[in-house]
């Protein structure tokens, strides 16, 4: 999940350990999740999901766009990208993953060509303000904030994963579960945010303490988890299924909405504000989803916990801070 949020540290009396990577090498919550998965496909022949255009859906394009049979599609994972949502295959060049698969089928929907583009997570956004791109698919969190310049439409939802080494026998669906725990967190993001919340409740609570350590790479927080130096991850969740399938080292032990426990968090196609296209992409994923294609492309990438029944355009986000 794409959003941040900043600790006021001397506001939290808790365990706070910056850790270095340790030998490191060049809704509420719904419970455990399987931790056997298929494996994934890395290489460069995806074999993508393209479904034929349909008429209904692009008829809902604005002429311009529908004239020029080109979908502009911005996605932000330069630099090592962010599997299993988007991220190099295994020739180093072709992006692959969950975000590509879903804008390609928009567009093949729409009857459009689909043009991608791997940039940074700063520049889609500027490239979505200067109509460069006209559709963001990036693991993007629908927000109050966001909501004042953009459209959105959701295509799955925003949750966060408890990572634990396999065979753990923890189970984590309520603050308690993690007393007396060693829990690591990516510093600035909002899973931070609930982290630190939950470790309040269990002070409290009078429970053991949580301590919360932060480390540099995701590379250093397995290796943390796998030798026995912290006892769970809080992350999104799709990275937390990646790690799952692609090593058989760890396991997912609960889910928890990204956007706390007073609303489900949600992740969103995007486009500028009322630039006309909104409708026609909500159309077209309503198709992917009746047809039955949107739920393959999820569980190519094991990302079927994480469907939606319907698009959404433009639903409740995550609060503007202090309102």
């Amino acid at each position: 999940m794409r959003t941040g949020w900043i600790v006021a540290l001397a506001a939290v009396t808790l365990s706070l350990s910056a850790c270095a990577a340790p030998e490191e090498k060049p809704a509420e919550a719904a419970g455990p999740a399987a931790s056997a998965a298929p494996a994934l496909n890395t290489g460069p022949d995806q074999k993508r999901i393209v479904p034929p255009r349909d008429e209904a859906a692009a008829a809902l394009l604005p002429a311009d766009v529908k004239a020029s049979g080109k979908l502009l599609i911005g996605v932000g994972a330069a630099g090592s990208g962010f599997p299993p949502l988007a991220f190099a295959a295994t020739d180093n060049k072709t992006l692959i993953g969950n975000e590509p698969d879903i804008a390609v089928a928009i567009a093949s929907t729409l009857g459009l060509e689909p043009v991608l583009e791997n940039t940074s997570w700063e520049n889609l956004f500027i490239g979505l303000d200067s109509g460069k791109f006209q559709l963001g698919a990036s693991n993007i969190t629908v927000t109050e904030e966001r909501k004042l310049k953009y459209d959105f439409v959701t295509y799955r939802l925003d949750n966060l994963g408890w990572l634990a080494k396999k065979g753990s026998g923890l189970t984590v669906t309520k603050p308690a579960d993690i007393a007396g725990k060693r829990v690591s967190v990516s510093s600035g993001t909002n899973q931070e945010k609930i982290l630190v919340e939950w470790a309040e409740e269990v002070k409290k609570a009078g429970l053991p303490a949580v301590v919360i350590k932060y480390y540099q790479t995701n590379q250093a927080v397995y290796l943390a988890l796998g030798s026995g130096q912290i006892d769970l991850h809080l992350g999104p969740n799709p990275s937390a299924t990646y790690h799952v399938a692609t090593t058989g080292q760890t396991e997912i032990v609960g889910t928890y909405s990204g956007a706390g426990k007073e609303l489900q968090g949600l992740i969103a196609l995007t486009t500028k504000k009322d630039n006309g296209l909104v409708q026609a992409y909500a159309a077209a994923l309503d198709k992917l989803i009746a047809s039955g294609d949107y739920a393959r492309i999820l569980e190519r990438w094991n990302l079927a916990g994480e469907a939606v029944t319907k698009a959404e355009v433009n639903p409740p986000g995550l609060p503007i801070e202090g309102r």
